[in-house]
Parts: C-alpha cells; structure tokens; sequence
C-alpha cells in the first residue's frame, strides 16, 4: 500500500500535464527542482545519520552490482545488436536508475526516513556513473572525460552533496529550526520529483517501438541485475537494512535522463523514451515479487 500511494503523485503530473497541456510549463518544474528542492534534499539526506562503515561500502558494492552486469551485458551486446546505436542505447541505459525521482520516495515508502542517507548516496553514485559511462556509450567518439567531469560539478545536488558530507563529517547538526525547514524543502523535492515524472511521462508518443532493444533492457534492469545485486549484497553481509536499501536502488525503472542524453547526442530518443516506459511499467507488474524478495533476504 506504501509503495502504490508513491504512484498517486505520479498519476497527478500525469493528468495535470494531460488536463493544461501547453498552459504547464514543465521546465519550470525542472529547473525548481533542479537548482533549489533537489540540493535540500540531497543536504537533508546525507545530513539524517552520522557517516558510518555501511554509509561508505553501500555505494561501493552498488558500483561491484553495475560493473559485473555491464561486463556481461557488452558481450551480451555484441551478439544480440546489429545496429550500432541499438547497442550504445543498450549499454548506455539499462542499468541507470531513476535512483533520485523515485529511489528516494520508495525509500521513505518502504523502510522509513531512516534510508534517506544512504539512498542519497547511491543517487549521487549513480550521477557519477551517469555522467561518465552513459555519456560515453552514448556520445561514442565525441566523448571527452574532462567534460564530462565539468558536467557533474555543474549539478547543484553535487555541490550539497559535497557540502552535506563535510557538515556530517565534522559533527555538526541542524538546530530544530532549520530542520523543519529543511524537512519541508526536502519532502517538497520528493513530490516534485513524482508529478515532473508524470508530466515527462504523459508526453511520450510513440510511433514505431523499438521491442527488441525494450525487452533486452528490461530483462537486464529488472532481472539480470536484480539477481546479480543479491549475490553481491548477500556477499558482503552487510547489515540487512542497508543491504535492502542497496537492492531497491538497483531494481528502480530506468532514469528519464536516458532520454535527455539520448536526445543531447541524437542515438534515438524516442527508442529510448519507449524502453523507459516498458521499464517503468515492469517495476509497477515486478514491485510484489521485489517485496518478497526484500522479506525473505533482509527480513524486512
């Protein structure tokens, strides 16, 4: 029932953008959300609990997760894509998660305020690799990695994040004031994120699906990698709760950036708008058994 109220806001930007049309300005939403509400609460996020040994592994074994699925899904890659840009799109977005829009959220849904610091921190794992390794599959030769780290130090959430972490780090806190305030500002984050993804998600119109590259990154973000991310996590027998936090943040659909960056470096957006889709959707049909799985490993 947690989880399905996080899909109310979601069915809200999806009617309002269906309702207004042209008079809803979604990049206004973007931008708010992007240089004001995100940075509190990423700041919020990774301000929730001291820094702690599971604090600093949890990115570490998501990072582990994603690299052995991209070793197997690039020689997966050469044998199932003919063309080029199928294979780039591939690569470029199957394991990239909407660990912020909706990895937050689900979060707070599923176990709490309490996860905030450390999905926070996979969110700001996953920009990096966002950034540096979907850029590249996606821009091919183009790819520069000294712009693509001027990229990364351009997002306003990375200078909160880099901020947050020294104000943790050096034992301050927030006086109970300014956490209200900041308790606002991030929760208010929370639900812009879900009604801006009903927006994006009420515009797409899709004329010829891709189904073939769709399928394959589905059965990579919601199967392959899931099953992958357990052995890891089950690995490194960290504590149930952080372990179940590293999980749900591999198992989110995939990120709406996909399309963006798609579109920035023209490797067929709208290909990759439909496999979001396809992705979001699955996670919607897969959350019951994702739910069981948490129970039964993390006993939550």
């Amino acid at each position: 029932m947690s989880v399905s109220t996080i899909y109310l806001f979601i069915v809200i930007g999806f009617i309002f953008k269906r309702v207004f049309k042209n008079e809803v300005k979604e990049k206004s939403f973007v931008l708010l959300n992007l240089y004001f509400l995100q940075p509190v609460l990423i700041f919020w996020g990774l301000t929730r609990a001291p820094i702690n040994n599971e604090f600093l592994i949890s990115p570490l074994i998501y990072f582990i997760a994603i690299f052995i699925t991209l070793i197997i899904a690039f020689f997966y890659s050469k044998k199932i894509f003919k063309n080029y840009q199928d294979r780039s799109i591939f690569l470029a977005s199957s394991l990239v998660g909407n660990t912020g829009n909706l990895g937050i959220p689900l979060g707070i849904a599923l176990f709490g305020e309490a996860s905030v610091p450390y999905t926070s921190i996979l969110n700001i794992a996953n920009i990096f690799y966002i950034y540096i390794f979907s850029v590249y599959f996606f821009a091919g030769e183009k790819f520069k990695f000294t712009d693509a780290l001027k990229e990364i130090f351009k997002i306003p959430a990375m200078h909160s994040a880099i901020l947050a972490l020294l104000f943790n780090y050096y034992g301050f806190s927030l006086n109970e004031d300014l956490d209200k305030v900041f308790n606002m500002g991030a929760y208010a984050a929370i639900v812009m994120q879900l009604i801006v993804f009903g927006i994006f998600m009420s515009q797409v119109k899709v004329k010829s699906a891709n189904w073939n590259l769709s399928i394959n990154i589905t059965l990579f973000k919601h199967i392959i990698l899931p099953i992958i991310g357990l052995f890891v996590i089950v690995y490194f027998k960290i504590d149930p709760f952080v372990g179940a936090i590293i999980f749900l943040e591999l198992i989110v659909p995939l990120a709406v950036n996909n399309v963006n960056l798609s579109s920035l470096y023209n490797c067929k957006p709208i290909d990759t708008t439909f496999a979001v889709i396809i992705s979001t959707l699955c996670f919607v049909a897969f959350m019951a058994i994702y739910v069981i799985v948490i129970n039964k490993f993390f006993g939550l």
